[in-house]
């Protein structure tokens, strides 16, 4: 028989209890470990995979975090349905996370009224200053930053490439919004240089679509343009939600169409020229770094699109029966064949 001496004893069950406390985690008085940062991704017609979203993940990735180690990304969508971004909001504000990022100005401003303390990352904003979402670009103020696409004068430059793509284009319907006369401004004065009589053709909601191409027939436009913005609670998310219906109905009705969005003319759309909007959400990415590093919101300006797409579907223009001529082609930054 073993016989234990008291020394022998008291070591034992020491080494046994140590063996209990590391299966609970830590000892007495030790703090639990840190779990990794939560950013919360909302939109409101923003799908998991969408090629933004990939840009926005493989930036962190860049910036050396590694999802579900060093970062948890919570994403949030309200697939078309402005009236759930509230709930959404809400949702990932009670998690609780620590950053999120917002995409587009109905996301922005849900998350806005969902909290007034964690941090606000505009992936893309169309004007975060008329929006009330800032105080302005270099002094945003408050809980909120990140980036704007709103540029007025890329509404005559894409009048421009569409009149040059289309040489014989007359009349042009532009579909958006009577509040988005900063940019119809901006066709209004290229317009008489192109020899392009404009149309306005309000479109407020999915089921405005119909209706504003038949307005654009009855008014004999040669082609149309969707405006990027419009009523801010809506547009945004029809240009994005509802690019392939408006694609269709601008084939069927044989009309050449501009947007400023790609994955419009991927949807069928003849062309598009806009912010690189992966590129505004890889810089998006490095919002999140620097807050999480410690930044506040209030000290990082709100920066403005650099890089900018023009994309050309072929396939459209050939079953329109459009040739695009070569100067055209060469200035396009992609060509859909």
């Amino acid at each position: 028989m073993n016989h234990w001496s008291r020394r022998q004893f008291v070591q034992g069950a020491g080494v046994a209890g140590l063996g209990l406390l590391a299966g609970c985690g830590r000892l007495p008085g030790q703090a639990a470990p840190a779990r990794p940062p939560r950013v919360g991704v909302l939109g409101g017609a923003l799908p998991a995979p969408s090629a933004q979203f990939i840009a926005f993940r493989h930036k962190l990735v860049e910036l050396g975090y590694t999802e579900g180690q060093d970062i948890t990304i919570e994403h949030r969508t309200a697939a078309g349905r402005n009236e759930k971004l509230p709930e959404l909001a809400a949702e990932l504000v009670r998690l609780p996370v620590d950053l999120i990022v917002a995409a587009g100005d109905p996301a922005i401003h849900a998350a806005k009224q969902a909290n007034d303390m964690i941090p606000i990352v505009m992936a893309a904003s169309r004007d975060p200053v008329d929006a009330g979402h800032v105080s302005s670009l270099a002094r945003p103020g408050g809980n909120v930053t990140g980036l704007s696409f709103f540029d007025a004068q890329l509404g005559g430059k894409r009048l421009e490439l569409l009149k040059e793509a289309v040489p014989t284009i007359a009349r042009v319907g532009i579909l958006g919004s009577s509040t988005l006369m900063p940019e119809y401004k901006a066709d209004e004065v290229v317009a008489p240089a192109l020899g392009v009589q404009l149309q306005l053709i309000e479109v407020r909601s999915p089921e405005d679509l119909v209706g504003a191409f038949d307005v654009a027939t009855g008014a004999r436009v040669d082609a149309v343009i969707v405006a990027g913005g419009g009523d801010p609670a809506n547009f945004n998310v029809i240009n994005f939600a509802f690019a392939s219906s408006i694609a269709n109905e601008a084939m069927l009705r044989r009309l050449p169409s501009m947007s400023e969005r790609r994955d419009f003319v991927q949807a069928g759309g003849l062309m598009a020229y806009g912010p690189s909007i992966p590129d505004l959400w890889r810089r998006a990415a490095t919002y999140v770094d620097k807050i999480l590093k410690g930044t506040k919101p209030a000290d990082l300006p709100v920066e403005q699109p650099t890089t900018f797409d023009f994309v050309i579907n072929l396939k459209t223009a050939q079953a329109l029966g459009l040739t695009i001529p070569p100067h055209v082609l060469l200035q396009a930054t992609e060509v859909i064949q």
